[in-house]
């Protein structure tokens, strides 16, 4: 089927099944949104509704046994985590999630899309194959676009790459949806939440099938395919993504010329040197992403931006973790030393304190804000007096 209960198997720490007497509770993400069900002894499953916060859940997660049922993380579009206790007939909240003191106008709520993308084997008949992707709207309670014209596009590329968008609240989403923007979270091929055979589409596929997910669903929403409310500006496309996904935005600026600019978090622009340097939980990771390490050599070099800097045109701001030991800040610098030895327009800053993802409060909104920045100078609008502009290198 197009489910699945279990998570990559890189994720940690995870439970998404739990013994109740003589059933299975278990949270299944089917077609890329999560459901929790019950499995019967006698082989019945009987579909269950938690709520977050009184709204229907989207995100569920670490089930544990609790009585005739279960506690489990859950959230929705427009609330962060809470902790419930759930059974067969009743929600329980045992932990209220965050009150933002945000007005709901400022959150966005998405439309799950199928598009259609590459085939690189033809597919059946010929047929192109398809992928799924979140969209999320601008959304401002204070604010309106002039009626004539479209939203940029931000896509928001995932990583892991085997790893799956976020059904719940995101205020990263929403600082870009209440900036005028519109975000497509893309589910491309490989990602978990659609069957084992669309995930194991990427086996042998990184850096080819999610790059042409991504760039077929900039060209989907900036296209006739859309209707013309909802189309964005084919001429303001920005790409962005962290570690696998910042993989996938250098790709994409490189091999395609769809993007209008692109940022990549602690992104990997040379796989053969993520195959050797990259930590011991993940050396041999790649063997089934790109091919084996270092019989395929050629394949690593073909697929690797670094050594096709002289295709990439498009401006590019890099954001690094200075004690990242999953990518190493060596594949920053080796991308930004090609950059601006081709002339490239690029921004290259470098957190001291930080690791394999950003987690001190300042250095996400520095980050945020500078990508933010990075955009308006490319695509023609000013931002804010408060939102800081980084020194370019």
């Amino acid at each position: 089927g197009n489910f699945e209960v279990a998570t990559p198997q890189w994720v940690f720490g995870l439970s998404r099944y739990a013994l109740v007497g003589g059933d299975v509770w278990f949270a299944r993400r089917e077609d890329g949104m999560d459901h929790l069900a019950v499995l019967s002894v006698d082989g019945t499953v009987t579909e269950v509704e938690p709520l977050s916060a009184n709204s229907p859940a989207t995100s569920i997660s670490s089930l544990a046994a609790h009585g005739e049922g279960v506690v489990l993380v859950a959230a929705s579009w427009t609330t962060e985590p809470a902790l419930v206790a759930v059974t067969r007939t009743s929600t329980e909240v045992l932990r209220e999630p965050r009150d933002l003191k945000l007005a709901s106008g400022w959150l966005p709520v998405p439309e799950q899309i199928e598009f259609p993308t590459s085939s690189p084997e033809g597919g059946p008949d010929g047929e192109l194959e398809r992928a799924h992707a979140l969209v999320y709207p601008p959304t401002s309670p204070d604010h309106e676009a002039p009626a004539d014209e479209k939203p940029p596009l931000v896509v928001l590329v995932h990583g892991g790459p085997t790893g799956s968008v976020r059904t719940q609240l995101q205020l990263a989403v929403a600082f870009w949806t209440s900036r005028g923007f519109t975000v497509a979270d893309v589910d491309y091929r490989g990602s978990t939440g659609y069957g084992r055979s669309y995930r194991h589409r990427l086996r042998g596929g990184w850096g080819v099938l999610d790059v042409d997910d991504c760039v077929a669903v900039a060209r989907h929403l900036s296209s006739d395919e859309r209707p013309p409310t909802e189309q964005v500006d084919a001429e303001r496309l920005a790409i962005r993504g962290g570690s696998a996904g910042g993989f996938t935005v250098l790709a994409a600026l490189t091999f395609h010329d769809v993007f209008s600019a692109g940022a990549s978090r602690y992104g990997i622009g040379d796989l053969a040197a993520l195959a050797a340097d990259t930590h011991k939980f993940e050396t041999r990771y790649l063997d089934r992403l790109v091919g084996r390490w270092p019989e395929d050599e050629a394949v690593y070099r073909e697929r690797s931006p670094i050594h096709h800097v002289d295709r990439l045109a498009t401006p590019l701001l890099l954001l690094q973790g200075s004690e990242d030991r999953v990518v190493p800040p060596a594949q920053a610098h080796a991308m930004a030393d090609a950059l601006r030895e081709q002339g490239v327009p690029f921004e290259l800053i470098e957190f001291p304190d930080e690791g394999h993802g950003f987690r001190k409060a300042a250095n996400v909104v520095r980050a945020l804000e500078a990508e933010l920045a990075f955009f308006a100078d490319r695509f023609g609008f000013e931002v804010p007096e408060r939102t800081g502009r980084q020194d370019r290198t």
